[in-house]
């Protein structure tokens, strides 16, 4: 199971799409808002019990200050995957994206592009695919049906040149 966690609700537009993913490629998840500076005790509830409940990946995104993925790799072994979500306090995203990724040693978050999440969400699958067979299979063909729809473009864009 993945955890995918946010800091507000404003930040589901975003991390909607990680759960979307998730849900086409059958992979179970809970989705929550875990708010590092507001609810800090609800953080700490949440990273260091998610490995007791099956989580196997935690999605954390957050704004501004993004301390969310951060804070919650730092109280749990489970691997974090950090979105840095361009929200209305932010400096145009990049507080939110340089926060995530500067991690200090030994407490490493994976960290995907600003906004996202869809990423995240894949990359949580193919961790967990990593002891499900199954799983597995079902990325190599998503996987597969992304470069078709790219050589279905290429077929399209060459054949304006023959007009």
């Amino acid at each position: 199971m993945v955890g995918i966690i946010m800091g507000s609700n404003s930040d589901l537009r975003i991390m909607q799409e990680a759960a979307d993913v998730l849900s086409l490629l059958n992979v179970p998840f809970e989705i929550s808002v875990v708010s590092a500076h507001r609810t800090p005790d609800r953080m700490f509830e949440y990273a260091k019990g998610a490995a007791s409940r099956g989580v196997q990946v935690i999605i954390a995104g957050a704004g501004g200050a993004a301390h969310l993925p951060g804070m919650t790799a730092s109280l749990t072994p489970l691997p974090v995957i950090g979105v840095p979500i361009k929200s209305s306090n932010s400096i145009d995203g990049w507080d939110s994206v340089l926060s995530i990724l500067q991690m200090p040693a030994g407490v490493p978050v994976a960290t995907v592009a600003l906004d996202g999440a869809r990423n995240a969400g894949i990359l949580a699958a193919q961790i967990v695919a990593v002891a499900d067979a199954q799983l597995m299979q079902r990325i190599a063909q998503f996987k597969d049906e992304l470069k078709k729809k790219v050589m279905d473009s290429v077929s399209e864009v060459e054949a304006l040149s023959k007009k």
